[in-house]
Formats: C-alpha cells, sequence, structure tokens
C-alpha cells in the first residue's frame, strides 16, 4: 500500500510542469511578471500589456496544453487538427490567423476616434505621413540583412507604424511564419510608447521649441464630420483596393459615431466589442512568446532580430514625425509645437498623450493633446495605406 502510494506521488511529479520546466520556460515567465509589473504597478497601457503578459505567462507553464506551436508549423495549415487538438488559445489564435481581429480593433478605434484635429488642420496628414518613413527605411535595413524575403520584410517593417492590429493584418497576408514575433513586437511597443518616445522627442527638440503654446483649432462642423470617413473611405479604397478591410472599417466605426443615429451599434463598437477582441489578441499574441516555439533552430535568433528591426522602425517613425514638425514650426515662424510630429505613429491616442504629457513638461501652460490627436489619426490612416502599398506590390 505505501509502495502505491510513494510510485502514485512519483508518477505525478514527473508528469508535473515542475519536472517539465526548463531554463527557457523560467526566462520568459520571469519576462511575462515584469510585464503584468509595468502593467499594473506603472500602469503602461494595462488594457494591452495585461492580456499579453498573461498570454506569455500561460504559454510558458509546461504541460498546460494551451498553446501547440507544431500545429501552425503545417504548411498548408491542417484547421481539422488545430480544431480537434488545439488547445484554448489555438482556437483564439484562428481569429488573429484569418485576420479577423484586426479590421474589427479598427472599427472600434475607429468609434472613439474623434477626426475633428484632423480636419481643422489638414497639414496634420503630413505629419502622419513623415512618421511612415520608419516603415520603409526598415523594409531596407531588414532586406539587408539577406536573411528575409521581401514579403517577410515588409511584414518586419510594419512595425514602424506603432499599429498592433495593421502589423498582424499585413503579415497574416504576407509572412504568416512570423505572425509570432512580429505581433507581440508591434503590441509590446504600442504599450512602451511612453518609455521609448519621450527620450527620442527631448534629443530633437529644443526647450524652446518644446514650450510653444499653439492656437485653439476651429470648430469642426457636424457635416464636416460625416462626411469625411464617407469621402476618406471612397477615395482611399478606389486608389488602393487592397486596404479596404482596415480603411472601410475604421471609417465605418467613425460613421457611427458622429452620423448620431446608431448610438448602440457605437456604444458596443467602442465598448464591449473592441474590449472582446482586445482580451483574445493579447492572449493569443502573448502566448506566441513559449519556450516551445522560441526553442526551434533558428527561430529564436530570428525573432529577437525582428524584435530590434521593429525598434529601429518605431523609433525612426517617431523621430521623422519630430523632425517634420520642426520644418513645420520654421516655415510657420514658431507656431507649430514639433512635439505633436512624435504622435504621427499610429498608436492612438497614446502617443497623443505622450505629447501632452512632454510638452506639459517643460510648459505647464501647455495643452497639445487635441493638436497632437490630428497626427495620430492621420498615422493610423497612413499606417493601413502603407500596408495596403506593401500587399499590392509583394501580395
Amino acid at each position: 500500500m505505501w509502495d502505491d502510494f510513494i510510485n502514485t506521488i512519483k508518477t505525478l511529479a514527473a508528469e508535473s510542469g515542475f519536472a517539465n520546466i526548463t531554463l527557457l520556460h523560467l526566462v520568459l515567465i520571469i519576462l511575462a511578471l515584469f510585464f503584468l509589473y509595468l502593467a499594473i504597478a506603472k500602469k503602461y497601457e494595462p488594457l494591452l500589456l495585461v492580456p499579453i503578459s498573461f498570454g506569455m505567462l500561460l504559454a510558458n507553464l509546461p504541460l498546460g496544453e494551451l498553446m501547440h506551436p507544431e500545429l501552425w508549423d503545417v504548411q498548408p495549415l491542417d484547421y481539422g487538427a488545430i480544431l480537434h487538438n488545439g488547445g484554448l488559445l489555438d482556437l483564439l489564435y484562428l481569429g488573429v490567423k484569418l485576420g479577423i481581429y484586426p479590421p474589427i480593433i479598427f472599427l472600434g478605434i475607429g468609434a472613439m476616434t474623434d477626426f475633428g484635429p484632423l480636419i481643422a488642420n489638414p497639414k496634420s496628414f503630413l505629419l502622419g505621413a513623415a512618421a511612415q518613413f520608419g516603415i520603409f527605411g526598415t523594409y531596407i535595413a531588414a532586406m539587408a540583412f539577406g536573411i528575409f524575403t521581401p514579403q517577410q520584410a515588409a511584414s518586419i517593417s510594419i512595425i514602424g507604424g506603432a499599429d498592433g492590429p495593421t502589423a498582424i493584418w499585413l503579415t497574416s497576408k504576407l509572412a504568416p511564419e512570423l505572425l509570432g514575433p512580429i505581433a507581440l513586437a508591434a503590441y509590446s511597443y504600442m504599450a512602451l510608447v511612453p518609455i521609448i518616445q519621450p527620450p527620442i522627442m527631448k534629443a530633437l527638440t529644443t526647450k524652446k521649441e518644446r514650450e510653444v503654446v499653439m492656437k485653439q483649432l476651429r470648430p469642426v462642423s457636424q457635416l464636416e464630420k460625416i462626411l469625411f470617413p464617407v469621402v476618406v473611405c471612397v477615395l482611399v479604397i478606389l486608389i488602393l483596393p487592397s486596404s479596404a478591410p482596415l480603411i472601410g472599417m475604421f471609417m465605418l466605426g467613425n460613421l457611427f459615431r458622429e452620423s448620431g443615429v446608431v448610438g448602440r451599434l457605437n456604444d458596443t463598437a467602442q465598448n464591449a466589442l473592441i474590449n472582446i477582441v482586445t482580451i483574445f489578441l493579447g492572449l493569443t499574441v502573448g502566448s506566441t512568446a513559449s519556450a516551445d516555439k522560441l526553442s526551434q533552430p533558428g527561430f529564436g535568433l530570428q525573432a529577437l532580430l525582428i524584435i530590434g528591426l521593429g525598434l529601429v522602425a518605431f523609433c525612426i517613425g517617431t523621430a521623422t514625425g519630430v523632425l517634420f514638425g520642426k520644418l513645420m514650426y520654421f516655415f510657420t515662424g514658431g507656431k507649430v509645437n514639433p512635439l505633436i510630429g512624435s504622435a504621427g505613429v499610429s498608436a492612438v491616442p497614446m502617443a497623443a498623450r505622450v505629447s501632452q504629457k512632454v510638452g506639459q513638461e517643460a510648459n505647464p501652460q501647455n495643452f497639445l493633446l487635441m493638436h497632437a490627436m490630428g497626427p495620430n489619426v492621420a498615422g493610423v490612416i497612413g499606417s493601413a495605406i502603407a500596408a495596403g502599398v506593401l500587399l499590392s506590390i509583394l501580395g
């Protein structure tokens, strides 16, 4: 009897996660806990970072059977095997792999976004466009390494837009084999905008430039706000049909907001729907950083290179936006605060908040949020257009 009991305990111990944990598991668990700390204690974009870090934590607890990387390494994908043998996170990951989540996220973002600052100051489009240089500059850098295909380089470069949904959508079309590390890098940098951007902004501007107080924007009529999403949707999709899923849903969400006749749809899009999809997306993005996946031959190094290039892309995008803001400061005789150029990346509204924060540190009377929202919204549109261009050329 006693021997049977001891053998049972030994069997349970041998089959437990503790007996199967590796050093890489431990490293990734510690990293996940660090991200949780940043989200909860430091409040660095907790809506993104909490589900991402917890998904990473779940994926690195051995024998949990929530995520099976081997099911996603088969080409073409065997969806039957995924549905029958996949864990919970495998099933949720289908929404990422099939490109379902990103357009829904764009619908919710559109419903939450006020295009008024962009309509009131159309020059903001230039700042949003300038911030996209990070995308195309990093494409050239990724190709220079000689280990990525043009499609993979394009998918890596889109991280520079600081737009997780767009990065996922484009990668699912061009380089699905890199979806895990690209999605993780894109969302991690979105969450870490308050850490990454301020040093770049301060290094490229003078205190005098950061102190500039901008004039209040003109009032925008309701008719302008209703016509804007319709006109942009028609023009952009006719010019660049490949951008239709993102631009179409983004503008539909904004039309929900501005039309004033579909309050229930608007409320659902900007609250319940986007929150549900954010939970699913965050969990599955985090779960791609699993020891089982990263321990595959060559994949870990490739993932680190992708994360590094993504950081370069994001930094270049921030820098070019600020530098173009300095040009506008010069040509307007000091009427434009260059800090709003950093909001040209499409991490909305996080990047605009960072512009406001850095501006107020230089001048407590500075209120840049609404001015920064113009290039911020332009950045969302710009990154979607850039993704459409890359898909049209390389898809």
